[in-house]
């Protein structure tokens, strides 16, 4: 197994354990972090229903002519904001954090770090 093919299973071996811990209701939803190289995404998913509730990205159009970029700390806390600004219009406050397997650092931090200040409580 080269190296590429390793990392992409041990990363999906961390979502798939993180997912056994982690569900999100209709009242406390999960928050999922995806990101890529260039891109971040989040979403609020009720995991009973099997809904996404909320979302947000530096690929939305708002976002994404106020970010230089949409791979960097700044972009994930305008994200972060974006979407507890939208959770909070569509009365949702408290949520369950879901870092999809990657370490709570960076540009996911910061995403959190943002929902956080928009008054997500997690």
């Amino acid at each position: 197994m080269d190296k590429s093919k390793a990392k992409t299973a041990a990363l999906t071996r961390r979502q798939r354990r993180v997912r056994g811990k982690v569900a999100g209701t209709a009242e406390r939803p999960r928050l999922r972090v995806s990101r890529s190289n260039q891109h971040i995404y989040a979403q609020l998913i009720d995991d009973v229903a099997g809904a996404t509730l909320v979302s947000a990205s530096s690929i939305d159009p708002e976002l994404r002519t106020a970010l230089s970029s949409g791979a960097n700390a700044d972009a994930a806390k305008a994200v972060g904001g974006a979407l507890g600004r939208r959770a909070l219009e569509a009365g949702i406050t408290e949520v369950v954090f879901d870092r999809g397997g990657r370490l709570y650092h960076g540009r996911v931090a910061a995403l959190a770090e943002g929902a956080r200040d928009a008054g997500l409580k997690f």
